[in-house]
């Protein structure tokens, strides 16, 4: 049997929060410390000063992006908690206005004027703070993220992402290490661009050009500063 709950968890965009987030660290850790090691292997010679620049960006990437994820998402919770607290206010000294207010929008998506009058005044007798919730403001269990989970899952997916890189640093040839890095990085960002597409059920073909184009642009330009430098270390 069919339930409501089955039909939606079917759908992709319950994924989008944390796949946003994962995609994201995982792709940052990837291209970041990529591109770092290739610039600064371009004009290194030994394979220390690598490792070295590579595991500190690993470390302030991973703790960057989670910080930056949580108070990204906690300035969106935020707001919504303020446009909640506000619109909790509205209904209680004017409950007629947000009335009048749900129903012109029931009516704008295509009911009419009677039905969408009706509509507003059953909801509002069920639930009128999160019907207001939900169809004013634009809030729903889909948008709202969770800062915790957010900032998890972007500081871990960078880590792995940027692990990935180190271990060629750690494996492949001092000499040449650069082309070595772009030739790994490209596998990995297509593997990443291949596992985010069919999560999320986008194009594969799509999400890899994306991916591995963008890629490409910042480890070109991090090789080029790293040959313009001209020091070897």
């Amino acid at each position: 049997m069919i339930t409501i709950d089955n039909y939606l968890d079917s759908h992709y965009i319950h994924r989008s929060n944390w796949l946003r987030a994962a995609v994201l660290g995982a792709n940052d850790g990837i291209i970041s410390i990529s591109s770092l090691a290739i610039g600064v292997a371009a004009a290194s010679s030994t394979r220390e000063p690598i490792i070295l620049a590579t595991v500190a960006g690993l470390v302030a990437g991973a703790l960057s992006m989670a910080a930056g994820e949580y108070v990204s998402v906690s300035s969106q919770t935020d707001t919504e908690k303020a446009d909640i607290e506000r619109e909790i206010e509205e209904l209680r000294e004017m409950p007629e206005e947000e009335l009048q207010i749900l129903a012109q929008i029931y009516e704008k998506r295509g009911l009419t004027k009677e039905t969408a009058k009706q509509v507003a005044l059953e909801l509002t007798a069920h639930d009128a703070l999160g019907a207001h919730i939900r169809d004013e403001l634009g809030i729903n269990e889909i948008s709202q993220a969770n800062p915790i989970q957010a900032a998890g899952a972007s500081g871990a997916a960078f880590t792995v992402g940027g692990v990935l890189p180190l271990l060629v640093i750690l494996f492949a040839p001092v000499k040449n290490m650069e082309y070595w890095m772009y030739g790994f990085t490209i596998v990995f960002l297509i593997i990443l661009g291949t596992i985010a597409a069919k999560t999320g059920g986008s194009s594969i073909k799509k999400a890899i050009l994306r991916i591995t184009i963008w890629g490409t642009i910042a480890m070109g330009l991090s090789a080029t500063v790293g040959y313009l430098f001209g020091v070897k270390v």
